[in-house]
This record gives C-alpha cells, sequence and structure tokens, in this order.
C-alpha cells in the first residue's frame, strides 16, 4: 500500500482521497460546492471567488462580500428579485422569468444592511459580513 501510494501521482492521489471521503461522508461535495477538498484549501488568492450560470462573481473583503452580474438587458432590472440568506444570494426571474439562480458567498453575512446598485451593465450586490466569533465551550463526561 505504502509503495503503491509512492508512486501515484497528485491527480491520483487526490481523486483516492476525494473517493475515501466521499464513501464517508457522502455529502462532502455538497457542503463544499462541488470543489475537491485540495482545491478547496491550496488557493493562493486571498480573495476567494465563485461563479455561476449568471457569470456572477462573489468575492469577500474584510468587511463586505460582494456578488458582481453582468446584466445583457436592462429590462432585467425591473423583473428580478433578490433574497439572501446568511451563506446564499438566490437571483430570481433573470434571465428568463421562471428562472432561478442561487450563489453561494464566501462567507456568512448579516441580515441586514445589503445594498444593490447598476452601473455600466453589472449589477453589484454588497452585503455586511458577519463577523461572529462566539463559540462554546462543551463539556465532556466520563461514562462509567
Amino acid at each position: 500500500m505504502k509503495d503503491s501510494l509512492q508512486k501515484m501521482k497528485p491527480e491520483e492521489i487526490n481523486n483516492y482521497v476525494q473517493d475515501l471521503i466521499g464513501k464517508m461522508i457522502p455529502n462532502m461535495g455538497d457542503m463544499m460546492g462541488g470543489q475537491d477538498i485540495f482545491n478547496r484549501f491550496q488557493t493562493s488568492d486571498p480573495i476567494k471567488k465563485t461563479t455561476n450560470a449568471l457569470n456572477s462573481t462573489a468575492f469577500e473583503t474584510h468587511d463586505y462580500v460582494f456578488v458582481r452580474i453582468p446584466i445583457r438587458n436592462e429590462d432585467w432590472l425591473h423583473q428580478l428579485r433578490l433574497y439572501h440568506t446568511s451563506n446564499q444570494l438566490i437571483v430570481e426571474h433573470i434571465p428568463e422569468r421562471e428562472d432561478s439562480n442561487t450563489i453561494t458567498l464566501p462567507a456568512i453575512v448579516k441580515k441586514k444592511g445589503a445594498t444593490a446598485n447598476y452601473k455600466d451593465g453589472i449589477l453589484e450586490i454588497k452585503i455586511p459580513k458577519n463577523i461572529d466569533m462566539q463559540y462554546s465551550q462543551i463539556d465532556v463526561t466520563e461514562i462509567l
């Protein structure tokens, strides 16, 4: 086993580990947004970016999460609806009336304070980050 792992290429090792993790935790791929585990943690870019069907870009700064969506038709501005949860932005009614797009945000955000501005064909949504560093201690009891 040790010799076979040493002879494997990095891509093969990545696939092997992904397969093992997938067997142990079946929903891990969903939790990680479809990214493989190594690429998720090996990013050298301090600004996390994601893309989706709307060709949107989501990234975070120290205080805010920004989502930029290219608007091909200005009529979209009158029909679109924006909603957000603590970690997702939901964009409804574009490009077609029955469409709904969910964009996973790179950080947890606050419920209030989001703004949306349109300029030069780009809709920019700015949402304040929720910097909640509270944690609770869990006591471990020994069962005899």
